[in-house]
């Protein structure tokens, strides 16, 4: 073999390597794969991967050998990121366009408790004093979103069923649609508003040969939008309709508005009580008994999340009448959804209505207890 040709092969094969090496030193699209962040805890050991974030006293940290874990700060003597966070303080105010300057931006170096800000002007921000830790992206992204109403729109589907063939036929439904819209929908940006919308139902019939049917029937709609002044005050303006076969109730009409009050919030918990003027119109089977009320409805409303994805919901409303005292009603809710897989749960739930004014020969009290299966829409 001649000298050229040797020379020929040599000069290919380094530019074969040469070519190779730049081809899996990129990502796709010709981008550098972004170095690991390291964090370091008070014993030493390390954990090499991805920050996800940090909310209050925990951080999200995703490790190829331990998985995605939530680590106090107080455990944590070094973390060292190579991408751009934003440090949102606990006494920022944060919303859609506004001037985020005040949010320190870029990489974060993190050692004696204390959040180092790598930027054109590095900033120190304490650990206790840091509410949020935000990837930076995603941080000017809820920044400059708009978002338009049909979009973030969560909530569940439930259903239960019940089915008897025998000297008796009987058989049963029950239903609901509770839908919620909050913006943002980031939970490190103050509430703007909120839209609830829910639908629930329950329908029941026993029948037997030579004897008439007994039936239920109880429906309820409700919708309610809520406009937030601060983290924790808003006014509201809502509508509801009811009606209950068994009470005689064929159409309970109810508008008014108010203001709420989140009393209480954290991650897994929220409480929240309202008070509001309505107009209420009921409608019964024996129309003598229809009114026409003014009246007052205080209620609070408390979610719990639990661990595993277990949810509790509760509600407990009332409403005196100004123009008849002997007008008012109350209904209380609880429900407990239990996670089955993915986005499908077992849910229980109870509900009781009491109605002090119905007609002769019907019951003030109406309780219903219900089991059956719910979709979570998001």
């Amino acid at each position: 073999m001649s000298r050229k040709l040797h020379l020929f092969i040599a000069r290919a094969a380094l530019a074969a390597a040469c070519g190779s090496t730049l081809l899996y030193s990129q990502a796709p699209g010709g981008t550098a794969k972004p170095q690991p962040d390291i964090l370091i805890f008070t014993d030493g050991e390390k954990l090499i991967g991805q920050l996800k974030s940090a909310k209050g006293d925990s951080v999200v940290f995703k490790s190829d050998m331990a998985g995605e874990v939530t680590v106090a700060w107080s455990k944590i003597q070094e973390l060292h990121t190579s991408q751009p966070f934003a440090v949102i303080g606990k006494n920022v105010t944060v919303a859609r366009h506004a001037d985020v300057s005040q949010v320190p931006q870029g990489n974060v170096a993190m050692t004696d408790q204390k959040i180092v800000v790598e930027s054109a002007a590095p900033r120190t921000v304490p650990v206790a004093d840091a509410a949020y830790l935000v990837s930076q992206p995603d941080f000017e992204k809820a920044i400059n979103r708009e978002a338009g109403f049909l979009q973030d729109w969560g909530g569940s589907v439930t259903a239960g069923v019940g089915l008897v063939e025998a000297t008796q036929n009987s058989e049963t439904f029950t239903g609901a649609i509770a839908l919620v819209r909050t913006e943002p929908t980031e939970n490190w940006m103050n509430p703007s508003t909120r839209t609830l919308l829910g639908f629930s139902a329950a329908y029941g019939k026993i029948s037997q040969p030579g004897t008439p049917d007994i039936k239920t029937a109880i429906y309820h709609a409700g919708a309610e939008e809520d406009k937030y002044f601060s983290p924790r005050l808003f006014a509201f303006g809502q509508a509801a309709f009811d009606h209950n076969y068994s009470q005689g109730l064929d159409l309970q009409q109810s508008y008014g508005g108010g203001l709420g009050w989140t009393t209480y919030k954290t991650g897994a918990a929220e409480l929240d009580v309202k008070a509001s003027i309505s107009y209420i119109r009921q409608s019964f089977d024996v129309s003598t008994s229809n009114e026409n009320l003014v009246g007052t409805t205080f209620a609070e409303i408390y979610t719990r999340k639990f661990q595993h994805g277990i949810l509790l919901n509760e509600q407990i409303s009332f409403t005196p009448a100004w123009n008849d005292t002997s007008a008012y009603f109350g209904t209380g809710t609880i429900s407990l959804t239990l996670p089955v897989h993915k986005r499908l749960s077992t849910s229980l739930a109870a509900l009781d209505t009491f109605l002090n004014d119905p007609p002769p020969g019907f019951k003030k009290n109406s309780f219903q207890f219900t089991a059956g299966l719910a979709y979570a829409l998001k």
